[in-house]
């Protein structure tokens, strides 16, 4: 009888991590189909079409029986904030969708280069379903606790919901971490600089390491990219 709430926790999860492919853009490899300036197209096509099989060899090479056929789409509404992403399409197809605000606010084929390889990582990495494991144990762990505790029905679907973000949220900063370092090497073996690439965490506003954090520190992000190019 708990599970049915735990099921809705993580289809809302899931929901909310799909629902920025909504009016994207899929990029064929010849080039980008999105209305953009046609320099930044022609880059962005280029890195697409270098990085991907890179991608998908290192993804076929470290895992077993999941779809490696990445797909690439833009994101093309208005007013999106800079972001890329990586979630799966109904048939397990892994998705890399850029914003075009990305797209635009990259100074540099590496950087556009590093942010696909740190999505593509995530997904040969198997975060999606590790996230979702945590997702579930957390509400396992927060429901049985509210029980034990006397709560009612209401008191224990809240104390799900509550269990299940800090669950999903509980490795998220090693995901990223792991995202960079596998990240760095797919850009690394698609001809690219992953240092150069990783410039872009200077720009960008820092967490900091605060509790149940998404994202670690950017120096702690930019260090495992140079410890990692470095051992290459």
């Amino acid at each position: 009888m708990r599970w049915k709430p735990i099921a809705t926790v993580l289809a809302a999860m899931l929901l909310a991590g799909c629902e920025v492919t909504t009016g994207a853009v899929p990029i064929p490899v010849g080039g980008p189909s999105a209305p953009v300036p046609r320099a930044r197209a022609n880059s962005f096509a280029e890195v697409v079409r270098i990085v991907e099989p890179v991608a998908e060899r290192e993804c076929r090479a470290r895992t077993a029986r999941v779809n490696c056929d990445f797909k690439i789409v833009v994101d093309s509404r208005a007013n999106q904030p800079p972001n890329a992403f990586q979630t799966l399409d109904k048939s397990g197809r892994p998705i890399i969708a850029f914003t075009q605000a990305l797209i635009d606010d990259a100074r540099n084929v590496d950087e556009l280069a590093f942010v696909m390889g740190h999505e593509a990582a995530h997904h040969i990495a198997g975060h999606i379903p590790r996230q979702q494991r945590n997702a579930v144990n957390g509400a396992v762990i927060a429901s049985g606790i509210a029980v034990l505790l006397g709560g009612g029905a209401e008191a224990v679907q809240s104390a799900q919901r509550t269990g299940a973000q800090v669950g999903a949220r509980s490795f998220s900063k090693n995901f990223e971490l792991e995202a960079d370092a596998l990240g760095t090497v797919i850009t690394a073996r698609s001809g690219f600089d992953p240092l150069r690439g990783a410039q872009f965490f200077s720009r960008i506003p820092d967490p900091g390491d605060r509790f149940l954090g998404t994202h670690p520190p950017n120096s702690q992000r930019i260090e495992i990219v140079r410890r990692t190019a470095a051992g290459l």
